[in-house]
């Protein structure tokens, strides 16, 4: 047994069973994948893939009980390698953090600058896009942390820490009319509105908050940034609805902002870190840097009692 033939396991499930696009991943050829998962079939005496012909087109049942073994198995080799490395080299190497436009933008900033001025020597990667596509990068491996407010918390592979709360603000132009009144959902179902796409930042609590009341907003435009969002209120295209953290006031000069905490709730951002991987010491440095409460011993314990279930609130 080899770790190429566990990769040429894992790689099959992942590319839908195409052998032809394993062999692209893994920079091989075709037929030595199919020889490694041959071989290791052989000596564990069971088949993993239903075959038609040539073709595999699924898991068997041993196969669906082998392959988290596989996973794992895979996990703890890169782990061991960024063990060696973590003592090889304390204060370099890759931070891969993925994140939201809204906490790329407005959230992370000063915790970005205090990790240069403090790992100079470790290249960081900022990868922005859906929670969902955040959440995916952890699970591949292809981040280290990931920053959302929506989505993190429902992936069993993942741990997700609470960060920060925040509630969302409503901005217009200076001198519309709802500067003029108590902010009412009722009194914004009168305006068209302009807020988040579906899954991003908070946009569940703002459809809910209006279902409850059985009122229909009228959502004219959905983006998945706050600077969308302001460029078309500016325009004079609707009302806007966007995390408190992204209106600026010494900034955004031609816009005013009214808090829409007691309309919408608070929202509650999460960090993420996939189970089971190995976290190097400028990782837990980043995760402190962005949410001071998550210390290096918070984190560590919540790695430990995330697998029997525990979860933390702040």
């Amino acid at each position: 047994m080899n770790f190429q033939q566990l990769r040429s396991v894992r790689e099959a499930v992942r590319c839908g069973f195409n052998l032809t696009e394993v062999a692209h991943t893994l920079h091989t050829s075709q037929p030595g994948v199919s020889r490694q998962i041959r071989e290791l079939e052989e000596e564990l005496g069971i088949e993993l893939f239903v075959r038609a012909g040539k073709r595999l087109t699924g898991l068997t049942e041993p196969g669906g009980h082998v392959l988290p073994i596989i996973e794992r198995m895979l996990m703890e080799s890169s782990n061991l390698r960024q063990a060696g490395q973590e003592f090889v080299a304390q204060q370099s190497g890759l931070l891969s953090v993925a994140a939201t436009h809204s906490q790329a933008r407005y959230a992370m900033p000063v915790a970005v600058q205090e990790f240069r001025a403090q790992f100079p020597n470790v290249k960081l990667h900022l990868h922005q896009g859906s929670p969902k596509q955040i959440a995916q990068m952890l699970i591949d491996g292809e981040a280290d942390v990931g920053i959302a407010t929506e989505a993190l918390g429902d992936y069993p592979q993942l741990v997700a820490l609470p960060c920060y709360r925040w509630t969302h603000s409503v901005v217009v132009p200076p001198g519309h009319a709802l500067l003029d009144a108590p902010l009412t959902l009722e009194a914004l179902t009168r305006h068209p509105l302009i807020t988040y796409d579906t899954g991003f930042t908070g946009r569940s609590r703002i459809d809910e908050a209006f279902a409850q009341r059985g009122l229909t907003p009228h959502i004219v435009l959905a983006a998945m940034d706050a600077d969308v969002i302001k460029t078309y209120v500016q325009l004079g295209m609707g009302v806007g609805i966007v995390a408190g953290v992204a209106y600026e006031a010494e900034r955004d000069t031609q816009l005013r902002a009214l808090d829409a905490g007691r309309l919408f709730g608070i929202n509650l951002t999460k960090l993420a870190v996939r189970r089971g991987n190995y976290l190097r010491k400028y990782v837990y440095s980043f995760i402190e840097s962005f949410a001071p409460t998550l210390t290096r011993s918070v984190v560590e314990k919540a790695l430990g009692d995330e697998a029997k279930g525990s979860h933390y609130e702040i």
